[in-house]
């Protein structure tokens, strides 16, 4: 459903031809907005600022939705919406199965590459923002109809897997019980092995060769090391509390038959050229050519994501592709989006987008690592939270300090702040939604009943019923702007909302109507928060 102040936005819109620009009322006593069109007008039009703003009261016809309009100051016009129309548009909040969400009536296929861990390598703080991005992206757009395809780009194919089978061959290993921490403790030694030996060096490709070539043996090996890292990515997995399954699985080694025939085609029809011995496509606009197949025959990650383009277009019929993939490969994705498109694999009908996001910092302010200067493993930051708070809790904290600022931006990870319940922290939002379960839970006990919002006549009433209606508004916005700050930031200002009026305004200590529509209102705000949360990938519980 449309929101009250967007519904009153397009209304003035049409009559003035310009942006209103509608800003919350400063205080109570000029109603819920206020617009300074008239001010602007007046300029152009060289008439007195008061007599626009008359001229424009007398054209609007917003009688359904605002008590009369008034001018303030200069040529203000003041706009209170109508108690009546607040309280509808709270109860309607109960009524809709959808919770107030705008469920589309043109869904779309949306495919999100999102977290993307590399086999035989714990999870760590980058594999973290991935993760609890896409996961958020992914709650939205299902939540509003469409239909969402994960996929998760695991690192299951390339050269470290020759170094990693041959490592264990000679320590004469059974991978099936490796753990995922033992399995990366092998990949450096490999790594070391591998450069200290030329002999093993030699090994180590070759044997890249027989697993490409898929010699029974090596696969095998190859096998159980994706086997034992799965295991472990899904116990981080269910500990985040994200909707990624092993049928979300597609790894770069999904698209390994494709590679040849994307290069061949790309050459036939001139996107791609030789030069200097590789296989190159040039892209107006950039520096330097994509490299498609290198000197030595070999294929990278542009090949690799090119042929997972056309598949997601061709096979999976994606009308949307996101990709949430660490700030720094935005060059990367805007040069394969642009091969793409030239070759067609991209129409120009699908959407496209690459999501950067930012590094997690220290409290000292610097990328956050061990003492040797590594990546911190995911799971050891997750032990930090769950150490300052119960695990539901600190997964709140995690995941909202995470999606709470623009994406882009480096955020600081400070466990003991993080997941204080008072601020703007996921643990707040938390104790606002436990504290309306608290009310409903104590008016059942008392056998109190409720029906529907009613009666709002404090103003605290008011803007909480306000800012209820714009829960669809707020939700669209995010799907289409892929910024979830902006739910974030709304669900924080429901609870001030909520924290205002539970102050000013008794609930289960008022009487007849005036308690049951606030009780009404309680239950209204606890299922915006509630389902606000949970597309957050954020816990709403009952108690605290």
């Amino acid at each position: 459903m449309q929101s009250l102040p967007a519904l009153l936005d397009a209304r003035v819109r049409d009559v003035v031809g310009i942006d209103p620009e509608m800003r919350p009322a400063t205080k109570p006593q000029f109603g819920h907005f206020q617009s300074n069109v008239a001010l602007r007008l007046a300029k152009q039009e060289g008439r007195p600022p008061r007599e626009v703003a008359a001229g424009i009261i007398e054209q609007l016809d917003v009688a359904d939705l605002c008590e009369p309009l008034e001018i303030a100051g200069p040529g203000f016009i003041n706009f209170r919406m109508r108690a009546d129309v607040l309280a509808a548009a709270a109860s309607a909040i109960l009524e809709d199965p959808h919770g107030g969400l705008n469920v589309t009536s043109y869904p779309q296929r949306v495919v999100i590459d999102y977290s993307a861990p590399n086999v035989a390598k714990q999870m760590h703080v980058g594999h973290l923002r991935s993760t609890i991005i896409g996961d958020c992206f992914n709650r939205v757009l299902r939540a509003l109809g469409h239909t969402v395809i994960a996929q998760n780009h695991i690192g299951d194919w390339g050269r470290q897997f020759g170094m990693l089978v041959e490592q264990i061959l000679v320590e004469d290993l059974d991978p099936s019980t490796l753990d995922l921490a033992s399995a990366e403790a092998l990949y450096q030694r490999a790594n070391a092995h591998l450069k200290e030996d030329e002999e093993f060096a030699t090994r180590s490709r070759d044997r890249v060769v027989k697993l490409q070539a898929g010699d029974e043996l090596t696969r095998r090996i190859w096998q159980q090391l994706i086997d034992v890292s799965l295991a472990g990515f899904n116990a981080t997995y269910a500990r985040m509390n994200v909707l990624l399954t092993d049928d979300d699985l597609a790894g770069e080694s999904t698209y390994n038959d494709d590679l040849a025939a994307v290069c061949e085609d790309l050459e036939s029809r001139g996107i791609a050229v030789v030069d200097d011995g590789a296989l190159v496509a040039f892209v107006p606009g950039f520096n330097a050519p994509a490299i498609i197949r290198n000197q030595r025959g070999g294929y990278g990650y542009a090949t690799t994501d090119l042929a997972a383009i056309r598949h997601r277009v061709g096979d999976l019929a994606a009308d949307r592709i996101i990709y949430v993939v660490g700030a720094p490969q935005t060059l990367h994705f805007a040069q394969v989006f642009a091969v793409a498109r030239a070759a067609g694999y991209l129409p120009d009908d699908v959407a496209a987008q690459h999501v950067g996001f930012g590094q997690v910092l220290g409290a000292d302010g610097k990328k956050f690592s061990t003492r040797e200067g590594t990546a911190v493993s995911l799971d050891v930051l997750l032990d930090e939270a769950e150490a300052e708070a119960a695990p539901n809790i600190a997964l709140a904290a995690i995941k909202y300090a995470d999606l709470s600022s623009s994406l882009q931006k480096d955020y600081t990870f400070d466990a003991s702040r993080m997941v204080q319940t008072t601020g703007d922290t996921g643990p707040y939002l938390q104790y606002a939604h436990a504290r309306m379960c608290q009310i409903l839970r104590r008016a059942e006990a008392e056998h109190i009943g409720f029906g529907a919002v009613a009666v709002l006549a404090d103003p605290a009433e008011q803007q909480l019923a306000l800012l209820l209606s714009r829960f669809g508004e707020v939700v669209d916005d995010v799907a289409d702007t892929l910024a979830p700050h902006k739910l974030c930031g709304y669900l924080y200002d429901v609870a001030g909302a909520l924290a205002t009026f539970y102050e000013a305004c008794p609930v289960l200590k008022s009487d007849g109507e005036v308690r049951s529509s606030r009780l009404a209102l309680c239950a209204a705000t606890k299922s915006v928060i509630s389902r606000g949360l949970h597309l957050l990938g954020i816990d709403a519980p009952d108690r605290m």
